[in-house]
């Protein structure tokens, strides 16, 4: 048995996309176990730029099963373009399969997620707007509809109307908004249903059998650490679990199930959206590094925060999942700079702090301790073996290595399949 979680140490978009779709290669199936439209992975293959935004990265090799397990919110519209763009381009999906207990977004869940988003004003938390919160928030009020039951022609109804009749109270009277006609929705979701009755299955057991029979399973969570419900920067966060832990709820695998879990770091720090940012550069840098690395959101197209590497974020990360290996990400983006800046710890009040802060109040306040490397005058892009890296390359990973106590198992340097360098077996 091989199973293999990769998640995401900072604030996401560290190149999970690519490093997943570099080990679907060696794998029978591969799971998204959490999050929804609201995240975005692009991966390159031979050239070919494929955005995925809630089918698994697996999708691209031929032959493999690609699950979406019951912690993803699905939006229907959305799977369903998403399957027909995969099938235009020649791309195999009937490998995938859809978990019954995975819940479905409405229509009402993105209307609230707009008008409550621009409800908080200055208070704002930099959601998308995709719906994922409502649903989720639906799933924990136990009101939410699954897939099983939008297959469930009679059972969707009835579920449907209680839930319209409430949520469109809730729209007129608390936010002077139309709310949505019953008939026109039940319409427009069961023909959803039966596009995507093929691929719904109960996907506990798909992957128990797949387990049992010794086959190599990797797991793939959205977004990042610093963004988990519980263990990230709350309230600035998603409302799932991205962390590995979540790929056992997520997926309806018991713990004792996962071999490895593996890290992906950017080699420098960005997010998106609102919060406290220790290592923030808002500075000629901040934007080179920008530009540089083209850091737009794959789902919104929003600008990304940018900032130096925060070794202290990964540590965290270590700590909460329990990291076997880091995957280093987008290392050649800081080709030619002549001096970078490694967090290796916060200060606060005058004092060294331990701890990754709970208190975002806290966060705010802390001054990042800075080590200055040396950088590298030589294009990475084309190197394909650690030992050909720049020295003072080396001399980062490595540094980055020692204080987050995380064994580097990947060094990516390009965004394509050829441009990683493997330093150990993941698999």
């Amino acid at each position: 048995m091989s199973a293999v979680v990769v998640i995401g140490t900072q604030w996401g978009d560290e190149g999970k996309g690519k490093i997943v779709d570099y080990l679907a290669e060696k794998a029978d199936v591969v799971v998204r176990y959490q999050g929804g439209n609201n995240a975005g992975h692009t991966v390159v293959v031979n050239g070919n730029e494929f955005k995925l935004h809630l089918l698994p990265s697996g999708i691209l090799y031929p032959g493999k099963t690609c699950v979406v397990g019951n912690g993803v919110v699905i939006d229907p519209a959305v799977i369903i373009e998403e399957l027909k763009g995969m099938q235009a381009k020649g791309i195999d999906t009937s490998g995938l399969r859809i978990s019954n207990r995975a819940h479905v977004i409405m229509p009402y869940h993105r209307l609230l997620d707009e008008v409550e988003e621009d409800y908080r004003g200055e208070y704002k938390i930099g959601t998308t707007k995709r719906g994922i919160g409502p649903c989720y928030m639906d799933k924990n009020a136990r009101s939410g509809i699954r897939m099983v039951d939008l297959l469930d022609e009679e059972e969707f109804s009835a579920k449907l109307e209680r839930n319209l009749e409430a949520k469109n109270h809730l729209l007129q009277a608390v936010y002077g908004v139309e709310g949505f006609d019953y008939d026109s929705v039940r319409k427009e979701y069961l023909g959803y249903a039966e596009e995507l009755r093929p691929y719904v299955t109960d996907t506990v057991v798909v992957l128990s059998e797949a387990i049992a029979a010794g086959e190599k399973v990797l797991f793939e969570g959205a977004q990042a650490t610093l963004l988990d419900l519980d263990h990230g920067t709350y309230p600035y966060v998603t409302s799932s679990h991205p962390i590995a832990g979540g790929a056992c709820i997520g997926a309806g695998v018991g713990p004792s199930q996962i071999s490895k879990v593996v890290g992906v770091v950017k080699a420098y720090t960005t997010r998106v959206g609102e919060g406290p940012f220790p290592t923030e550069l808002q500075d000629e840098i901040g934007d080179h590094i920008r530009e540089r690395g083209h850091e737009y959101g794959t789902t919104t197209g929003r600008p990304r925060r940018c900032g130096w590497l925060d070794a202290c974020v990964v540590r965290y990360a270590g700590l909460v999942s329990g990291l076997n290996y880091l995957a280093i990400t987008r290392l050649d983006i800081l080709d030619g700079l002549k001096t970078l800046k490694l967090c290796v710890g916060y200060q606060y009040k005058g004092e060294r702090i331990k701890e990754f802060p709970a208190s975002l109040k806290v966060l705010a306040q802390v001054e990042p301790v800075y080590e200055e490397l040396p950088g590298w005058e030589e294009d990475t892009s084309k190197i394909r073996s650690y030992a050909e890296l720049p020295a003072n390359a080396r001399r980062y990973i490595e540094r980055l290595s020692a204080v987050s106590g995380v064994e580097v198992g990947i060094v990516s340097v390009g965004p394509g399949r050829d441009q990683t360098i493997i330093l150990a077996d993941l698999f």
